[in-house]
């Protein structure tokens, strides 16, 4: 009873200014953002996503070449859209977004993005319990398996998310904390166990690698029942994988804590050495796996083949540092919906969902197609705040609509949503792409013009509506 009291007194006392900006008192330094950022984006799914090249059959340069420009387009996304929003506004992107559409949309929002964070999270802590089912001998799922495997590794998806969840209710800096701690030697266990496996596939020197790449790790040859990733699927996904936390501006949430708008270059640290390093070594693993005659490996599996119990280690802890920070943002936007309940509170709660999400292994195995969905749903929106917080003010628009007039319902960014929603999915259709991403960038598009001419053509009305009532009470008085 003391222990739920003291547990009580610490999350109540953490203020994360849900609806309010962030004062400068509490702004945080460059260093807290790069341990956030690496700890989060060195994640134990990287040996989820680095091991579907391997089985989609990508080709060695079109790997290396993908993931260097797409990183670069992720790191500028960050640098270039999300951290200045973030800074020039102090708030949320729940918070800005009610107060450009009002309560109505935001509503919707909150709810999609809650339930997205949720799965998201779920498949950080699923490839976490893969690690630690093999330091229990307990079997978990492969990487193409859709149910649990047994009631022990339901046990242990169960423990993770209680001590995630935990962490998550602290808020912002216990969560940045957290991260900074095992940051750092995350990439070395990465890094060590795809150097050690080379040589098991025939690789001696430096000179060979590039041939062994070709030959024996990225073939070009799918697996069967895999489609077949080009140079064009690797570069879209290492850049819109995150849409909804760069273009969404999902993470406004984090850089609004940010002293200055050029800390959005911290992201590279998680871009480079988690998305393009770390996806590298895991599909070094993969091959290895594929070559030793394992068809369906889980992530623990090959973490583990590589570094041995330090990698299971580094499996779990990576889950750890992502889901940490996934469930803080979930639980933002859900506090969003009810703002009379604490924060902590529904942050329990979330974790809680996002804990019996976990149990299924389907989040991990289909993450490619979930986050492909995800970045058609929530890079519009970002796109529309974008517009809001820098275009209106030069073109003489309203910006914070819905918060000055009062309104429930912005319509325009209701239009702007559904038509760029729906604009990407018959592009996605249109041109028979076989990967969501492609439509990503036409939406987020779409999402930024069709908003500027709703709100020019609203707003004009909306003016012209109160002229008349202006000149309707003067004639009155007269």
């Amino acid at each position: 009873m003391q222990l739920k009291k003291l547990f009580a007194e610490q999350v109540e006392s953490v203020n994360e200014y849900e609806r309010e900006p962030v004062p400068k008192s509490e702004v945080k330094g460059f260093k807290s953002f790069v341990g956030m950022v690496s700890g989060e984006h060195i994640a134990g799914t990287e040996f989820v996503i680095g091991p579907l090249f391997v089985l989609h059959g990508a080709a060695a340069m079109d790997v290396f070449w993908g993931l260097l420009i797409g990183n670069l387009l992720a790191t500028l996304s960050w640098v270039l859209f999300c951290a200045p929003a973030a800074v020039k506004t102090r708030t949320t992107i729940f918070y800005q977004l009610e107060r450009i559409s009002g309560k109505g949309i935001v509503t919707l929002y909150n709810s999609v993005n809650g339930l997205l964070f949720c799965v998201t999270a779920s498949a950080m802590i699923g490839v976490s319990a893969s690690a630690v089912g093999i330091m229990l001998d307990i079997k978990g799922p492969g990487l193409n398996d859709l149910y649990p495997t047994s009631p022990l590794w339901v046990g242990i998806i169960f423990a993770i998310g209680a001590v995630i969840t935990v962490v998550a209710t602290f808020g912002f800096d216990k969560v940045s904390k957290f991260a900074n701690i095992f940051a750092p030697w995350m990439p070395i266990i990465f890094f060590s166990a795809g150097v050690a496996m080379l040589p098991q596939l025939g690789v001696t020197s430096i000179s060979d690698f590039f041939t062994v790449a070709e030959e024996k790790i990225w073939t070009g040859v799918p697996i069967d029942g895999q489609t077949k990733y080009t140079f064009w699927h690797i570069m879209i996904f290492a850049w819109l994988c995150n849409s909804a936390m760069h273009l969404g501006l999902s993470d406004m949430s984090i850089y609004r804590y940010a002293k200055k708008a050029s800390y959005g270059i911290a992201s590279a640290f998680g871009m480079f050495i988690g998305h393009f390093m770390a996806w590298l070594a895991s599909g070094i693993l993969c091959a290895v796996a594929l070559q030793m005659g394992e068809s369906n490996p889980s992530p623990g599996q090959i973490a583990f083949m590589g570094a041995g119990y330090a990698g299971l280690l580094c499996v779990v802890i990576a889950g750890w540092t992502t889901a940490n920070p996934t469930i803080y943002r979930s639980g933002l936007a859900v506090q969003g919906l009810f703002p009379k309940l604490k924060r902590w509170k529904i942050t329990l709660i979330v974790g809680c969902v996002t804990t019996v999400l976990a149990c299924s292994p389907a989040f991990v195995s289909k993450l490619d197609q979930f986050l492909g969905v995800y970045a058609l749903c929530a890079a519009p929106i970002g796109s529309i705040v974008l517009a809001d917080i820098f275009i209106f003010p030069k073109i003489g628009l309203i910006s914070n609509y819905a918060e000055k007039k009062k309104s429930w319902l912005n319509y325009s960014v209701l239009l702007s949503w559904g038509l760029s929603i729906l604009g990407s999915y018959l592009f996605y259709k249109g041109f028979d792409l076989d990967f969501y991403f492609f439509a990503a960038i036409p939406g987020w598009l779409l999402g930024f013009i069709t908003y500027i001419i709703t709100a020019k053509l609203i707003q004009s009305k909306a003016d012209d509506k109160d002229v008349e009532l202006e000149n309707l009470s003067v004639n009155e008085l007269n």
